[in-house]
């Protein structure tokens, strides 16, 4: 089966078709950096690191560009509420917002534009677009998008412009109201943008929200990409006036794929400081969460479906890693690393078939944990031949590089340690007792501690 995505624009999966074969431009709406990132952020983050990995899996060479808005009303009012530069707001939200990603284990983008960063291309795309007619400009600077020149206006947010002459001009970066807006695009200075200011051809001021991706997008990847991603959330109005002014202002196509990942619920319920179920990943540390349980949580739900978060789903999520866990050093102390082999388990199409229709990931675990229990069973009661350990080795390797569950902390095993508890495991597959008590003395005087559970051997440094 090949790659399927859900494309938000046609409401239906398509085929993914690249531009360039063998080659993906992705373009991921990244944090606003006044604040903190929540756990909800990160569910979307979390989606497209998934995709990316599968992307990444399937053989496609991925160009990754993650922005950073660093000039938007919140990072204005939020340097004014603290009396802090700007600039340093931003500085120290980035680099908190990337400390988490490393410790999520979320793959890096390969560029981190920054808003502030591609002025001039925002400043040639709204001239370009007043030039059209797609844009006007008032007497306080502001220059606006004309949504009604734009006949597909509403096609990504399924809404419609009624025929209408005029619409509201609206001059925030985010509403809720599903109807239509002249949106800004240039928001003439006013006193409380501080320093937060850039002379254009209309006036001094600085961009509205929705041309800094459009801007950030075609610089990185150019007028026509292959993927936008974001969160369910971005649709409307971000997504819908991107769309718009970027296919306005280039006269051709702009994004081939639209995804979008779901809003996460905790404890079941909308996220609220008030409820007190607000978490950023330093009030997950302080919870003792790791960070594979916590990837656990947010890919073990489809991206397109609402998940819910919890912390009383800690311990049920660190059994299901630790067990994902005691495999891996299973195969490990098997020598199954060291196996040269270059083929699969059946079990592995059925994996590749989930991910591939829309990253069914709910069926994707299912089918590894199935077989993974299955193997398990066979490395405790038989002689597991060569050729399956470096199957089973190569399915855990391309399960761990798409969902990086195995902790990065596993102590690896000496060689003549791994024997022993190879021999060990044989013995005990034969009954004999005596040998196992044996080989267990043996790897004890080594500095290792081997333990009998329903799961196998474990073994632990001493």
């Amino acid at each position: 089966m090949k790659l399927q995505l859900y494309n938000s624009y046609s409401r239906e999966k398509e085929q993914f078709k690249p531009i360039v074969e063998g080659q993906v431009g992705m373009y991921t709406c990244g944090p606003t950096v006044y604040d903190f990132s929540h756990i909800g952020n990160f569910r979307t983050f979390m989606f497209e690191d998934l995709l990316k990995r599968w992307l990444m899996h399937v053989g496609y060479d991925v160009k990754h560009i993650m922005n950073i808005t660093d000039i938007d009303d919140k990072t204005i009012k939020r340097s004014r509420d603290e009396g802090v530069d700007l600039k340093t707001l931003t500085d120290l939200y980035t680099k908190y917002f990337i400390n988490d990603l490393e410790w999520l284990k979320i793959l890096p983008a390969d560029n981190y534009p920054r808003a502030t960063g591609s002025i001039d291309r925002m400043i040639d795309m709204i001239k370009v677009l007043i030039e059209k007619g797609h844009a006007y400009c008032e007497k306080d600077g502001s220059v606006y998008f004309k949504v009604n020149t734009f006949s597909r206006y509403g096609k990504l947010t399924n809404l419609k412009l009624n025929n209408q002459k005029s619409t509201k001009r609206i001059n925030v970066d985010e509403y809720n109201k599903d109807s239509p807006h002249d949106f800004a695009l240039w928001k003439g200075w006013k006193k409380e943008d501080g320093e937060a200011v850039w002379d254009a051809p209309w006036g001094k001021g600085r961009p509205g929200w929705h041309i800094e991706c459009s801007a950030m997008s075609n610089e990185a990847l150019g007028k026509h990409f292959d993927i936008h991603c974001g969160g369910v959330d971005n649709i409307f109005p971000h997504h819908e006036n991107e769309l718009a002014q970027s296919i306005c202002a280039n006269d051709g196509k702009f994004v081939n794929y639209w995804l979008h990942s779901e809003f996460l619920l905790v404890d079941g319920g909308k996220m609220s400081k008030s409820l007190k179920n607000f978490y950023t990943i330093n009030d997950l540390k302080k919870e003792g969460f790791n960070p594979e349980s916590v990837r656990y949580q947010l890919l073990s739900g489809h991206y397109r479906t609402k998940i819910s978060f919890s912390l009383e789903k800690k311990l049920e999520s660190e059994k299901l890693i630790r067990r994902l866990n005691d495999f891996n050093a299973m195969l490990l102390s098997n020598g199954a690393n060291e196996i040269e082999h270059n083929q699969l388990p059946e079990s592995y199409v059925e994996f590749s078939k989930a991910m591939n229709d829309d990253l069914n990931t709910p069926k994707a675990l299912a089918v590894f944990f199935s077989w993974m229990k299955d193997q398990m069973k066979t490395l405790n009661t038989s002689h597991i031949t060569a050729d399956e350990l470096g199957k089973s080795w190569n399915f855990m390797s391309i399960f761990n590089d798409i969902f990086a569950f195995i902790r990065e902390d596993k102590l690896e095993l000496p060689k003549n340690v791994k024997k022993l508890v190879n021999q060990r495991r044989i013995a005990r597959g034969d009954k004999d007792w005596v040998l196992s008590d044996d080989l267990r003395n043996q790897i004890f005087k080594e500095g290792w501690l081997i333990e009998d559970t329903p799961d196998g051997q474990k073994v632990k440094k001493l």
